[in-house]
């Protein structure tokens, strides 16, 4: 897949935009989230490169951990958002249902979360999930 920082890689978190054009920017803080989807496939994608600070600084604190333990050979190899309620531009609340697909070594997976989402400040967190069967 090539160097993912690099603007022009593909993003991990299967918009069809390049690392630049997507996730790459909020990342750094060019720009926010526009929606709690926006918000919802950075935080994959963060997670997907390894980015835990990302993924701390966009946890709503008061549900945020002190700490986050990541399994670092937990390859994430793709996201599908199966449905959003709320979450735009002019809402203050969302939530996002998404299967993010995995694999460690041998064992492969399926994480499928029902993910909601506030905005605070103009800019949109998470708050916590509900874990479904898949």
């Amino acid at each position: 897949m090539g160097d993912v920082t690099d603007a022009g890689t593909r993003c991990p978190c299967g918009s069809g935009l390049s690392y630049g054009e997507c996730c790459g920017p909020i990342h750094v803080g060019a720009r926010r989230a526009a929606t709690a989807e926006q918000l919802m496939r950075s935080r994959y994608c963060a997670f997907a490169l390894g980015d835990t600070a990302y993924v701390l600084s966009s946890w709503h604190p008061s549900t945020r951990p002190t700490s986050l333990d990541t399994e670092p050979d937990v390859v994430w190899r793709r996201l599908d958002v199966l449905r959003s309620a709320g979450g735009g531009p002019f809402d203050t609340t969302g939530t996002v249902e998404f299967r993010a697909r995995w694999r460690q070594g041998d064992d492969r997976g399926v994480l499928h979360e029902r993910s909601r989402f506030e905005r605070a400040a103009g800019a949109w967190l998470y708050v916590d999930g509900e874990l479904l069967p898949d």
